[in-house]
């Protein structure tokens, strides 16, 4: 395959130059990304095709359900993805962040097992961040010491260090700084292919492998189209074929209803599902836009024991050890905060919400600070008893129907107008936040990210659509808080931020904005804002 998968141009790098670049961008990397390029674009591009079918047959009315067509995948119990991978038996406490260097030192150093470094909804995906990250990575496989903070504090990177595992950009957005014949390449291949290229090796050659979390999956034919791409990976490096592992992140209502066939996709390279939350929220707005009994009330108030919530993570742990796949649990956003008050209030709803994961079967959890990690590994090795997991745990004992998915009319309800003004206020902080180049924010408490505003804009346009709380109360209270996002901040770019609100929570239809193209287009004028 690697002699007649060739690049049909050469790729043509439109971003800056800056420090240590030429030692990602080699002639040979770029290559390799094109490889796959070549291979793959076309089938990227018919997949976009398949999401628009089912988004209009989902808007036309058509039910959602477990496919019959692949009930023999779901019936057969004899299949099973691969067994865990060094360095992923143990996946207790995995922490979360962009692929910047003080997040790196602060996540190497936290005792967590896992360090997830996130190119996806926490990095803002301007080309210094895109690059610098890979640069990061790469010095985080060297083990080199100059892994400091910015404030020359030294965490050297000796010891046991948490297994790393990279999540590139979702399929449906594109890096505009590195084109083909014009035709920006897909943002999944640009941070998939530059890490396995420089990286892959050398964590072999640690004694771990190359490892993803792979999101924004819609359907299997989604996951197949990775395991493509691993297969191919792999075959071009010369590595064993089954060194890649991937865990997909469960964020969108319709891979809930394909759970085990994109296991079954990825079996060779599946290492197990992780439980999103306020992308799956955004994802049941979006394809239930038209059905009023959709409509959610307060963010906080929609909480992981809501029944169609609590129907989709036990599903997610059965399926997976049904499998041998691991299941991970959502993340634990909050921060640690001086009040002590406050502090001991958060801890106790981590606290339960971490109990409620373990008891249930998942063998870890996310957290997205340092400071969490102790409290979590305390629950989770409560409950392993000295296992790795709880793969033995198959939950027999969980029968989920789609309907259970889909009962999302018990939790529904109306807004209340601190709600409201809660959605705004995070949706103009954190956007200002990242057109400044920030994509993981702190804001009242909590490490928000793309997904918290997504989910903010989207409740305020579906609240606005099926009348549950007033346009002209929108209105009012944006501009209350653009007045005091301008005076917190006096640098804040209020103009710029509030066009992105307008467009994307005010539109008479749902629009886009993280969750594709669509995002970087609205910025378009702001080339150091591009995906």
């Amino acid at each position: 395959m690697s002699t007649t998968i060739a690049p049909s141009s050469t790729i043509q790098v439109l971003g800056a130059p800056g420090d240590r670049f030429d030692e990602i961008l080699t002639p040979e990397a770029l290559d390799f990304v094109a490889r796959l390029d070549a291979a793959f674009a076309n089938r990227r591009f018919k997949l976009f095709a398949e999401r628009r079918r089912l988004s209009g047959r989902l808007a036309s009315g058509f039910p959602l359900d477990f496919s019959r067509a692949t009930s023999g995948i779901r019936n057969d119990p004899h299949w099973q993805v691969a067994p865990p991978a060094p360095g992923l038996t143990d996946r207790r406490v995995e922490i979360t962040g962009p692929p910047d260097r003080r997040t790196a030192a602060a996540a190497l150093t936290s005792g967590a097992q896992v360090w997830m470094a996130d190119f996806e909804d926490s990095t803002s995906p301007t080309w210094d961040n895109i690059v610098g990250g890979q640069l990061t990575l790469l010095d985080a496989v060297e083990r080199r010491s100059d892994l400091t903070g910015p404030e020359g504090e030294q965490n050297r990177a000796g010891g046991e260090l948490p297994t790393v595992m990279v999540r590139p950009r979702g399929w449906h957005l594109t890096e505009k700084h590195l084109v083909i014949d014009g035709r920006p390449l897909s943002a999944s291949l640009v941070d998939f292919g530059l890490y396995v290229f420089h990286c892959a090796q050398r964590q072999i050659d640690a004694g771990r492998g190359p490892y993803f979390y792979l999101p924004k999956l819609e359907h299997r034919e989604e996951a197949r189209l990775w395991n493509d791409v691993f297969v191919l990976a792999q075959e071009l490096l010369g590595i064993p074929r089954g060194t890649i592992r991937a865990t997909v992140l469960v964020e969108t209502v319709t891979a809930a209803l394909e759970m085990e066939e994109i296991l079954y996709e990825l079996r060779e390279h599946g290492a197990g599902l992780n439980a999103g939350r306020w992308d799956y929220l955004f994802s049941l707005i979006k394809n239930f836009a038209h059905r009023p009994d959709f409509t959610l009330p307060d963010r906080d108030r929609v909480t992981m024991t809501a029944q169609f919530l609590r129907s989709y993570t036990e599903l997610l742990v059965r399926t997976c050890h049904k499998r041998g796949a691991h299941a991970i649990g959502g993340m634990a956003a909050h921060l640690p905060v001086r009040d002590a008050g406050a502090r001991e209030s958060a801890l106790a709803r981590v606290r339960l919400d971490k109990e409620r994961e373990a008891e249930d079967g998942f063998d870890g959890t996310w957290v997205a600070h340092p400071a969490l990690v102790p409290l979590c590994r305390d629950i989770f090795d409560a409950v392993l008893a000295g296992r790795p997991h709880q793969l033995d745990r198959t939950r027999e004992d969980v029968h989920v129907t789609a309907d259970d998915l889909l009962a999302v009319r018990r939790t529904a309800g109306p807004p209340t107008l601190d709600g409201v003004r809660s959605n705004i206020s995070l949706a103009l902080r954190y956007f200002d936040a990242w057109l400044r180049g920030q994509g993981a924010v702190p804001l009242d408490g909590h490490m928000e990210d793309a997904a918290a505003a997504e989910i903010a804009r989207s409740q305020v346009w579906q609240w606005i659509r099926h009348g549950a709380v007033e346009r002209d109360t929108v209105l009012a209270i944006l501009d209350e808080e653009i007045a005091a996002l301008g005076r917190e901040y006096p640098w804040a770019r209020v103009d710029d931020v509030r066009e992105i609100f307008e467009r994307t929570a005010l539109a008479r239809t749902l629009p886009e904005f993280f969750t594709t193209d669509a995002y970087a287009r609205h910025l378009v004028r702001r080339p150091e804002v591009q995906s």
